[in-house]
């Protein structure tokens, strides 16, 4: 049996106020990483001598496989998320790095490329498996 509770709002707004502005903000902010990370890799792939290449470059080889990796381990609490997904970016980073200099591969386009491949990668699995877990109806059992 299902239990459907109705939430009903405060008279001055206080469930509001709780929740909106910090979804906008956290949207607002996950928005502005994505643009910051995106200039980082066009900046890097396009061999620009921008000041910013360096940063930008830097924030988008560890932000992109921790998101990746911290979607994947959404059961988690949210310290040990950050944590794990930051870990798992640094050695995918480091994976990465290692498998092309003993394949005597190394080249900085080849890292980003290979860093952006399988943060994609593990991004679009995780959407599969999300998929998959759900049924038709949208009932768990």
């Amino acid at each position: 049996m299902q239990t459907i509770r109705i939430r009903t709002s405060s008279k001055d707004g206080a469930d509001r106020a709780r929740t909106g502005p910090h979804r906008d903000l956290s949207a607002l902010l996950a928005g502005a990483a994505t643009a910051v990370g995106g200039c980082g890799a066009v900046l890097a792939l396009a061999g620009s001598d921008s000041p910013l290449r360096g940063p930008f470059t830097l924030f988008f080889l560890l932000a992109a496989p921790a998101v990746a990796i911290g979607a994947a381990v959404r059961g988690l609490a949210p310290l040990a998320r950050v944590i794990t997904a930051l870990a798992g970016s640094i050695v995918v980073n480091m994976l990465v790095a290692q498998g092309m200099l003993a394949t005597h591969h190394w080249s900085w386009r080849g890292g980003i490329t290979a860093v952006t491949a399988i943060s994609a990668l593990l991004l679009l699995l995780v959407r599969v498996r999300r998929r998959g877990d759900r049924t038709t109806t949208g009932r768990t059992a």
